[in-house]
């Protein structure tokens, strides 16, 4: 497991948090690629909105995401998208940045490696002040990336069982 936080001034961070999953890309994608997962990992998100068509570039969503009973929007649109190995999403709203997740098949194919990229920031004024204290009172943003690709990885392997 490997777990990276950098901080570019007050307003703007970048975690990063990669790990090994005892199943092939393919089906690693199959979970980590559907948004309306999100709830499952990230206790902040409420649920996501507008992803019945699947995704592609260039594809629009939303995500409810809930600090402390207080919901905020982010809006999303796909950047780059080449399954099973890359996805990219930029997120507008509260929280203003990108995700990257990448997956790299390892020893023959029948493991991966889940590497998830964050560079993000919390829009200014209270709303955005108040998210990010309640992101770091539970523990920042490289604990909530770790914790959220954990469950993934728990989720991707009892799938491939």
């Amino acid at each position: 497991m490997v777990g990276v936080v950098q901080r570019y001034g007050a307003a703007v961070t970048r975690v990063r948090f990669a790990v090994e999953v005892e199943a092939a890309s393919a089906r690693a994608w199959e979970v980590v690629s559907d948004p309306r997962n999100l709830p499952h990992w990230d206790k902040h998100i409420v649920r996501v909105e507008g992803v019945d068509g699947g995704l592609a570039e260039g594809v629009r969503y939303t995500t409810v995401m809930s600090f402390l009973s207080v919901q905020a929007n982010v809006h999303c649109r796909v950047r780059s998208w080449d399954p099973p190995f890359l996805a990219s999403i930029e997120l507008e709203g509260l929280l203003e940045g990108t995700v990257d997740t990448t997956l790299t098949s390892l020893e023959g194919g029948e493991r991966c490696r889940l590497e998830h990229d964050v560079d993000f920031r919390f829009r200014g004024g209270p709303l955005g002040a108040f998210a990010a204290r309640s992101v770091r009172l539970v523990g920042g943003a490289q604990l909530a990336l770790r914790h959220g690709t954990l469950a993934q990885k728990r989720e991707i392997e009892s799938r491939a069982r």
